[in-house]
Order: structure tokens, then sequence, then C-alpha cells
């Protein structure tokens, strides 16, 4: 059976600049990159590299700015890094606790987890809704706090493609409070869509395998400031790796992915963002077609969308039997966040019911992403399954 894949936000195959650059690192680079004999010194130098290739990708470049090595920590997934930032910064400074944090109700459950986590040592935490994908800054704005010490928000959210903006949810809080920490979990985002979160954000999220990269390493980039005011400490402790951000031997092999497939990314940005704008446009003439009372895209309503997500809405189909009806077909979508889909349940739906769909919606709606080996033969798969689905399942309701 010929398989479709259209599951690339919970992860994305690897590229062959990855592969080829893993291999090969696989084969020959084998010391620990902390030794200070020449086989640590190769593997140090594969970081190095990888490390420049990452913040090249990520940090626009502006003059007389370059980014710089230590700007980037490297972690063992996006998670970890969302982690780092927001219960490393918020702990960084005795005289925070019992302060507050904003984040968006719809953030990625590791942000949304990690406030939890402070919340139990006595921090405040306020969570702003996304009404059609729209961060609130009417409740932002009242929420905001001289004494908020950290705000956290996603560039794109993983289940709708609604776009942040991050420029102005950075001035509102430093407008409150200089000092604010402003963290961007840009897992989702990076090298996917045509704004960054940079400068805005003090600390933005990445990971290897949502852009073709390899599972288990992510990375954090923080700025200047931050380091230089020690505005952030540890949570994992152990050897001082990553400029003792992160202990911990590093994952060289996974690195190297991570910087090929950041290099590789970034060079065929232009092109891939332009055809994730046409299979995005290709799959809403296709839909347009069937029965209005059967399907419809949620469109976010920011300034900016981020073309390789898309959530539909099969109206009377639970998400799940309609996933596993298009998963007979070969057609590979998602319910949700993999993440979420993977923790018993506790996370499914509240990002859709903050965009403002209806529990019944919200439990007819299925994620398809797009990744950089999607065609227009995955498209029409797709829309043929779908449509086989829906008259198929609906029969079976009479």
């Amino acid at each position: 059976m010929t398989e479709f894949y259209l599951d690339n936000s919970a992860t994305t195959p690897l590229c062959e600049a990855a592969i080829a650059k893993m291999r090969d690192v696989m084969e020959n680079v084998y010391g620990n990159p902390s030794s200070l004999h020449t086989l640590g010194l190769r593997a140090e130098k594969i970081m190095s590299e990888a490390r420049m290739q990452i913040l090249s990708a990520l940090v626009p470049i502006r003059a007389g700015a370059r980014p710089k090595a230590e700007n980037l920590i490297f972690t063992g997934s996006g998670t970890e890094a969302n982690n780092l930032a927001i219960i490393g910064g918020a702990t960084a400074k005795p005289r925070n606790r019992g302060k507050k944090i904003i984040i968006g109700e719809t953030e990625h459950p590791s942000v949304l987890e990690a406030a939890k986590h402070l919340e139990t040592l006595g921090y405040r935490v306020a969570r702003i809704p996304s009404p059609k994908g729209v961060w609130d800054m009417a409740a932002y704005r009242e929420a905001l706090t001289e004494d908020t010490i950290l705000v956290s928000a996603m560039l794109v959210n993983n289940e709708t493609g609604a776009v942040n903006d991050i420029a102005a949810i950075a001035r509102a809080a430093r407008a409150k409070n200089p000092d604010v920490i402003v963290h961007c979990d840009d897992v989702q985002g990076f090298l996917k869509v045509p704004v960054s979160p940079l400068p805005h954000a003090d600390m933005v999220t990445v990971s290897a395998h949502k852009i073709g990269g390899p599972k288990g390493v992510g990375a954090l980039y923080v700025n200047d400031r931050i380091l230089k005011a020690k505005a952030i400490v540890p949570v994992v402790h152990g050897g001082g790796q990553e400029r003792g951000l992160r202990s911990g031997t590093e994952n060289v092999i996974g690195i190297a992915g991570f910087g090929a497939a950041a290099e590789a990314g970034a060079k065929h940005f232009a092109a891939l963002h332009s055809r994730f704008l046409a299979l995005r446009e290709k799959l809403a003439t296709r839909l347009a077609d069937f029965p209005a009372d059967t399907v419809r895209i949620n469109t976010p309503e920011t300034a900016v969308i981020a073309p390789h997500i898309v959530s539909l809405t099969a109206f009377r189909l639970r998400s799940e039997t309609l996933l596993h009806s298009l998963s007979a077909s070969g057609v590979y979508v998602s319910s949700g966040s993999a993440c979420s889909s993977n923790g018993g349940g506790s996370h499914t739906g509240y990002v859709l019911r903050s965009f403002g769909l209806p529990e019944a919606e919200a439990d007819s709606t299925v994620r398809i992403s797009f990744g950089e080996q999607t065609t227009d033969a995955d498209i029409d798969a797709l829309t043929s399954a779908l449509s086989e689905s829906i008259a198929r399942l609906a029969h079976k309701r009479r």
C-alpha cells in the first residue's frame, strides 16, 4: 500500500543532508566533546559547526549583529529547552519567588506543565486565551503587572497554524517591566514561516526533528542580556556542559544532523514556503467541492498563518474514527499534538476550545501538516480518502 504522510508537525523524516552528516560523524567522530585530546576536539568542532549552522538559520542578520556560539544551548528536546527557559528563567533569582508568569493557554504541554510546576513553588501564573488563534491582547494587557517576570508565547500554534505577534507581546511586557524575560517556543515556526521571534524574544526554543533532523535534540537560544545577568539557571545538574546550563554529554551525532538540517532548510526556505502555500491552496480548493455540511478548514484570524498546518473539522465524525479510516487508506494525519495524544488525553482539545470550537467540533477535528516531501499526490490521496471515509462513515450512522 502506498503511504501518504501528512503528520509533519508531529515529526519529519530525516532529510538527506542530515543523514549524510550523521553517517559521517557516526563512522568517524566518536570522541567525547569534553575530552581535551584530539578525538574530543574533533567532536567539539563538529558541535561548534552545527551550533553556527543553527544560529545562522535562526538569528536574523542585522547591521553589526552576528550570532555567537555562546547564545545556543543544546538540549535533549524542545520540551527540555522549554523547561530550561521557563523554570530556569523564573527561578534564577531568589527574589522572583511568588511573582507573576504569563503564558498562552494554547501553549505546548511542555510550557503548560512547566508553568504548573512553578505554581507549586509559589509563582503566580496567568493564561491568555487565543480566540480564532489570536492571542487576546486585551486580556494580556490586563494580566500584565510590574512584577511579571516572564512571558512565554509560541510563534506558531502546533494545531491551528496561528502565528502570534511576538513583537507586540514583547513590547507590551517591557512597557510594564523592562527586565521581564520573553520566551518564545519556535518549534513549529523555525524554518517554516517568514517571521522570526528575534530580536523581540530573549530566549527561543527550536527542535531538530521538526525540520528534517533527528529526534532527541533541541536547543535554546539565550540572548546576551540574559546570559550577562545570569538570569537563567540549569534544571539539569551535573558536569557543567553547555556553559553550565545543561549538563550531560552532548549527542554529537544528533547535533551534527540538526546543524545539517538547519543549513539545508535555510537554503531552501523560500522555495519550500511557496510550495506549502500552493499545497494549502490546492487542499482548500479541493475541499470547497465537498458538501458544505461535511468539512471546514479552521482558519486562524492572525496576520500571518503557517501554511504547513491545516486544522480540518469533519462534522459529526469523531476525529479518532476518521484518523483510523484515513490510516487504513495509507493517509496519515493527526488528531492533535502528538505529545498530547500520548499523555492519556489530559490535554486533548484545549487548543481548539480556546480557538472557539464547540466541544463536539473539537472532537471532530484533525490536523494535516506538510513537510519537505509533501507533493500534490499527497493532497490527491488525502481528499480522495477523506471523501470515501465521510461517505462510508456517514452510511454506517444511518
